[in-house]
């Protein structure tokens, strides 16, 4: 099995060279195959290293492929140097630190703006929506009292789950219940959790909610066509699901001290996979099936071609049961994350 190797070959320049590579590499981008648009955009940078569109490229393509500390990282980097259009950068900055649960940085990061007057004036009821559900999200581990729900109150009033198709919208929608009551809102919930529509990044989202604030009814979830009930509080919360999957003590024995880059990266790859199945067992694959498929994605998106067999040799995992989880990881990266 080849190493990854950050060594870059040497590379005879040519005129309007990194324009054609970045081009295809948004290109790349675009039809989801990552692992070539990562390839032309770093030769690219090679190229015109002060180009903020290949930085921006590369931020989008780290975070689609679960790579989310390293587009953190360029992101960082971008609003420290100048590079780029700052209220662009800062969005996806704030997208990254979202799906990294680092919401005092968002907080900060928010406040920060709002101290400097940076905000233009049609972002600024945006950026306002996005500091109070980092708030929220921060504070989400006070518990709050809880009453019973007044069947006089309106139930679906403040939260069109139903209305719009904006995930990033309802995202916002649902962490503004994170520390209220959730009962006034129970039929509505229970509706959208066991609909047939409905992103399965936002069921999940609701259904931690649910487990937060103690709810102890059953409830139906529905994604993937999967149909099932679960208690809310029965349920471990998200974190603990993924660890109890035993997925990630398997790659972390194989590759934390020998490639910790590589290792944040399949780790982050696993917490979106299983993040989007929660509160559901995975449907196919053992612990080590799942290993060799996450680290072979993880393998080819380096542009390595080695075959899923010799991940699945690595792990002790039959190579059939590895190539079904791979399809079924497959169809997991054609579901987009929200970007907020």
């Amino acid at each position: 099995m080849k190493k990854r190797d950050s060594n870059k070959d040497n590379l005879i320049l040519f005129p309007g060279l990194g324009k054609r590579l970045l081009e295809k590499g948004l290109d790349y981008l675009k039809q989801q195959k990552y692992r070539e648009a990562i390839q032309c955009l770093e030769q690219a940078l090679e190229h015109e290293p002060e180009n903020s569109d290949i930085y921006v490229g590369l931020i989008l393509v780290h975070y689609e492929t679960g790579n989310l500390k390293m587009a953190k990282e360029i992101a960082a980097d971008m609003l420290k140097s100048g590079r780029g259009d700052y209220i662009q950068v800062i969005e996806m900055y704030l997208m990254i630190l979202v799906q990294l649960n680092e919401y005092s940085e968002v907080v900060t990061a928010i406040e920060a703006l709002l101290e400097d007057r940076e905000i233009p004036v049609d972002k600024h009821e945006h950026f306002m929506k996005m500091l109070e559900f980092g708030r929220k999200m921060k504070d989400g581990t006070e518990k709050y009292e809880t009453a019973e729900m007044d069947d006089e109150q309106p139930e679906e009033q403040e939260l069109d789950l139903f209305e719009s198709e904006d995930i990033n919208k309802q995202v916002l929608a649902l962490g503004s219940l994170t520390n209220v009551n959730i009962r006034p809102f129970i039929k509505v919930l229970k509706k959208f959790a066991g609909s047939e529509e409905g992103h399965p990044f936002i069921k999940t989202m609701l259904v931690n909610i649910l487990r937060e604030q103690e709810y102890s009814e059953e409830i139906g979830v529905s994604k993937f066509g999967w149909n099932e009930s679960f208690t809310p509080t029965h349920l471990p919360d998200v974190k603990e699901y993924i660890e109890d999957s035993g997925v990630l003590q398997l790659l972390a024995d194989e590759i934390e001290n020998d490639d910790p880059v590589l290792y944040d990266q399949v780790q982050s790859l696993v917490e979106r996979y299983f993040f989007l199945v929660y509160p559901y067992k995975t449907p196919v694959g053992k612990p080590a099936a799942w290993a060799a498929a996450v680290h072979f994605t993880a393998n080819e998106y380096y542009g390595f071609d080695d075959p899923l067999e010799e991940f699945a040799d690595l792990y002790g995992s039959h190579h059939v049961e590895a190539a079904k989880v791979l399809e079924f990881i497959r169809e997991l990266e054609e579901i987009s994350y929200p970007i907020i």
